[in-house]
């Protein structure tokens, strides 16, 4: 998947409040799978949704599904850490987690909050997306994490440039 030079540029322009904000850095510090940081993660995810938009003519709300893609994963701890507790029932709690963050310090909108808080699903069986944005987020998360998990062990390449 590529997207195009002003893409590029548009897609930065949604995250420009987000990206270098000092607590999402902190994701850079976090392995999600294999190699793959937290922030490289979402990163993918983002950039994969918001090349499906606009490739698919599905018309979503691209702020809100970038955003929420964005910040999906911005729960801030080293969930392989097994010290702390946070390893057990990761899967199913971080979401939680995320959203409380992204409220907390980006004062986010609940329709963002939802695609967070869903993005589980279907683990999450009764947190389930109420919105097309919600839906794709959660689906996108499953396909970028399995290409990391399995393609991307050894060595980090974007999914989507």
């Amino acid at each position: 998947m590529q997207l195009t030079e002003k893409e590029n540029f548009e897609f930065n322009q949604i995250l420009r409040d987000y990206m270098y904000d000092d607590n999402v850095q902190k994701m850079k510090d976090y392995y999600q799978h294999g190699v793959v940081s937290t922030y490289d993660h979402v990163i993918n995810v983002s950039k994969v949704c918001f090349y499906l938009n606009r490739r698919w003519n599905l018309h979503l709300k691209e702020n809100d599904l970038v955003v929420g893609a964005f910040l999906h994963d911005f729960y801030l701890y080293d969930w392989h850490a097994k010290d702390n507790n946070t390893h057990r029932l990761h899967g199913f709690r971080h979401p939680f987690f995320a959203a409380r963050n992204a409220v907390k310090y980006f004062n986010v909108g609940p329709r963002v909050a939802d695609i967070i808080l869903t993005h589980m699903w279907p683990l999450t069986i009764l947190s389930f997306p109420k919105t097309r944005e919600a839906f794709l987020v959660s689906m996108v998360d499953k396909y970028c994490s399995a290409h990391e998990t399995l393609l991307q062990r050894r060595r980090r390449i974007s999914i989507c440039k």
